[in-house]
């Protein structure tokens, strides 16, 4: 395996945090929450199947002595498009682990699928995380060669926090030329937003654990994480999937309104009666595989 030594010498001088039993956002967790209201869900298979091979925790960044890794699902074929997949959990949560299922099933439609780790709110602030999603996309398209990836067909795509993440990174960094959201906010900013992401009674909400105070406290910070502050022309394509709860696409319809006047394409897939997090679950998760898959080959052209 071509990085193998890469991967040994970044062993010997950079660790990972050890495994935080708090750190409960992954499919089993999820799963015993949702399955009395949705019975019908079973959890996404994710064994690598017959075609896609993997190669696994490559460090894509180092910092300080904490190791960054990704892992990358690669279908037979040369310069293949690329689609780099950015996990949930609130910025203080969640495993690269749990969009090995997409991962696996956009490998077997053609597509290079790449998982990866970044930095939590608990162990920095924002903007470190959309820094780290920028440096891995920078890590991929730099071994494009080894991977068998093009360099110049890569998307972003995450669920929740990271579709949120995701679009950030796409829309403010380079190398991007269509971004996934799946479930993500667009404008923390947003009166919906607000009335969850600012609630007094949390203390702090998930995102004011990732700026470092309410809105109030940290307005600015609020406003430049909001991907609806960087529509303009020349923007990665966007396709937007949604559950049945609206709170977690926050900005979504201005946003696609400010992209169609900018004259950048968006789409949009909303699957109805779904909880947050249905991209862990069959039945659901292939409709978002599906739509990812033909919105990627329009726009990774």
């Amino acid at each position: 395996m071509p990085f193998l030594s890469t991967v040994l010498a970044a062993a010997l001088s950079c660790v990972e945090p050890p495994p935080d039993p708090a750190n409960t956002y992954d499919a089993p967790h999820t799963y015993d929450k949702l399955v009395k209201e949705y019975p019908q869900i079973r959890i996404a298979d994710a064994m690598l199947p017959a075609g896609v091979r993997k190669v696994a925790d490559q460090v894509y960044a180092q910092r300080g002595a904490r190791c960054l890794r990704l892992d990358a699902y690669l279908p037979a074929g040369e310069r293949l498009p690329a689609v780099v997949f950015v996990h949930g959990g609130g910025w203080k949560s969640g495993y690269r682990s749990e969009f090995v299922p997409m991962a696996l099933r956009m490998a077997q439609q053609g597509f290079a699928a790449v998982t990866v780790s970044y930095r939590l709110s608990g162990e920095a602030r924002y903007p470190a995380a959309v820094q780290d999603v920028q440096a891995a996309v920078r890590w991929v398209r730099e071994h494009a060669d080894e991977l068998h990836i093009d360099p110049q067909r890569v998307a972003l795509a995450g669920g929740s926090a990271g579709g949120q993440i995701a679009a950030l990174a796409g829309v403010t960094g380079e190398g991007v030329k269509a971004i996934v959201n799946i479930d993500g906010l667009s404008d923390f900013t947003s009166e919906l937003a607000l009335q969850y992401e600012d609630d007094p009674k949390k203390k702090p909400s998930s995102a004011g654990a990732w700026f470092g105070g309410r809105y109030a406290e940290q307005a600015a910070l609020w406003r430049e994480a909001s991907p609806i502050r960087y529509v303009r022309p020349g923007m990665p394509a966007v396709l937007f999937i949604g559950s049945g709860q609206p709170r977690f696409s926050a900005g979504r319809e201005d946003m696609m309104a400010r992209m169609a006047q900018a004259g950048v394409a968006s789409e949009k897939l909303i699957l109805p009666d779904t909880p947050h997090s249905f991209w862990l679950f069959d039945p659901w998760l292939q409709p978002t595989v599906d739509a990812s898959v033909a919105f990627l080959r329009r726009y990774l052209r």
